[in-house]
């Protein structure tokens, strides 16, 4: 159901019935994996992208969840008012 790179791979799914009687699959957000930063921090322009951040510290772009990760956040959106982003370590 998820990319073998996905923050979600791993977590154990369950199902739960919508009031309309809809029978949906789902999973929990996992807990933030807290990396060190040994690269440092990236000074965040207007223009940044996290899967282009991504794929130039990370070397995937679709790796981007490990910046929200790192910086202690579940949304993408949320780090895009932060004028430093924290830059993990690994990748891939």
């Amino acid at each position: 159901m998820f990319a073998a790179n996905s923050r979600y791979a791993n977590l154990k799914t369950y199902t739960v019935t919508l009031p309309g009687g809809q029978i949906v699959t789902a999973t929990r957000l996992p807990k933030p994996h807290l990396a060190v930063l040994l690269q440092g921090y990236h000074t965040r322009v207007q223009k940044d992208r996290l899967d282009n951040l991504a794929a130039r510290y990370l070397s995937d772009p679709t790796l981007f969840w490990q910046l929200c990760d790192a910086n202690d956040t579940p949304s993408a959106v949320s780090l895009t008012a932060r004028p430093l982003i924290g830059i993990p370590t690994g990748g891939a």
